[in-house]
């Protein structure tokens, strides 16, 4: 534990001396501003220095035995290949959030990177050899559109394999989960979002405003715990709709991910962009109406105006389904119990956000929203000290933190007799 704990420091180190390479590869494949994926470096890296400080701390247990001959012992021990099928929205930070615990653990790894990424992939490759990691430790298969489900398929089912741990979406999730139950392969699963983030008339607006910018709108919406629908109650409901507006027109900037001023890259790719223009035609055509926003950018392909939408109900798509681009939808409400019900509603739970000042209020909601994640008065919750994961649909298993590594270790119990 002690060499894959200084390998992995060493990878982390390497990591921060390239942090501006590493970050521009970021941006050339997935089109977030540079200052954010300065950030998923830093991000990424971190977990890379976190797993190899719990690398040392993997402790079993000794049981007191009910006989006077025996000792029982639990060992914990590496479940063996991981096989890490990742997303295109974080290509770094998806990636060492994982490999990070299963390398700590003493497992090796076969990582499937996006489609729309494989760059980042590779290019911890080339760190983690510079590193001293071993050749075999850390894979990468890499593969086109048209291969994805093929290689995720045999990923799955090869016997070889001992565990799966896949980020992405519900659907492919489930098909993820049906292919692994063949071989009863342990798995981790984070999967789709939908995430409420209710304003209480106790909050402070302006705080709540600002939270709700940096969770909507980073990656131009485009991770699994941005914002998808906001619920805001009647009291402060136009005051918040006003000065988010403001705040969405001053200080977003859509442009191209390596100009400074730019803080909206563009979306993925066009199917993201016909999703988008989806939820908001399918809202409007029920009445809701656009604030701000609205339509593709005029910098043309797949930039998109971030957008706010007002007077939405809860039978709109795109507070039934999860957006993943730059759409704010405002559901009104009356009480704190209709507000529950709403963000409840979903058949996943990953991420949820809550802005209140009354500490009664604060306990409630908390311990009642069926999510993984809670945000009370914060926008922004990732870190690696904390255990990352969703309940109903959005998962199993929780990464980072101390609880991460267990994902990759397997319990054995040891009875010693004839004493």
């Amino acid at each position: 534990s002690q060499e894959r704990s200084a390998r992995l420091r060493r990878w982390y180190e390497l990591m921060m001396e390239n942090k501006e390479e590493l970050a521009r590869i970021i941006t050339a494949e997935n089109g977030k501003p540079l200052k954010e994926a300065q950030g998923e470096i830093v991000y990424s890296a971190s977990f890379l220095e976190w797993f190899a400080e719990e690398a040392r701390r993997i402790y079993g247990d000794v049981i007191p035995a009910s006989a006077k001959d025996r000792r029982v012992l639990v060992l914990k021990q590496p479940v063996g290949v991981a096989a890490i099928i990742t997303p295109w929205n974080f290509p770094s930070a998806m990636i060492t959030r994982k490999v990070g615990a299963a390398l700590a653990a003493g497992c090796t790894v076969v990582v499937k990177p996006a489609e729309d990424t494989p760059l980042s992939a590779l290019a911890l490759g080339e760190l983690a050899n510079q590193a001293g990691i071993p050749a075999g430790v850390y894979n990468v298969v890499p593969c086109s559109r048209q291969q994805t489900a093929a290689v995720g398929e045999v990923l799955c089912t090869d016997p070889l394999v001992s565990k799966i741990s896949f980020t992405g979406s519900t659907a492919t999730g489930k098909i993820l989960l049906k292919h692994a139950a063949g071989t009863v392969k342990r798995v981790s699963m984070e999967l789709g979002g939908h995430a409420p983030f209710i304003v209480f008339d106790s909050a402070n607006v302006d705080r709540a405003v600002a939270g709700a910018l940096a969770s909507k709108y980073r990656n131009s919406g485009q991770t699994c715990v941005c914002t998808n629908r906001f619920l805001v109650q009647k009291g402060i409901h136009d005051e918040f709709v006003e000065k988010l507006a403001k705040a969405i027109e001053k200080e977003l900037r859509v442009g191209n991910g390596f100009d400074a001023k730019t803080t909206q890259g563009p979306l993925i790719n066009e199917k993201a962009v016909e999703k988008v223009e989806k939820h908001i035609k399918d809202a409007v055509s029920q009445g809701a109406s656009i604030v701000t926003g609205g339509k593709r950018h005029s910098l043309g392909k797949n930039f998109f105006e971030p957008t706010l939408l007002t007077n939405v109900t809860t039978k709109m798509l795109c507070t039934q389904e999860e957006t993943f681009g730059p759409l704010a939808p405002v559901i009104r409400f009356d009480t704190e119990a209709e507000a529950v019900a709403i963000a409840n509603a979903a058949n996943v739970g990953l991420a949820g956000y809550f802005y209140s000042q009354d500490p009664a209020q604060i306990w409630r909601v908390a311990e009642q929203l069926e999510v993984g994640m809670v945000g009370v008065n914060e926008g922004i919750i990732s870190s690696v000290e904390c255990p990352f994961g969703g309940v109903k649909e959005s998962g199993l298993g929780r990464e980072g933190s101390k609880y991460g590594i267990d994902e990759y270790l397997e319990i054995k119990y040891v009875c010693l007799g004839g004493l």
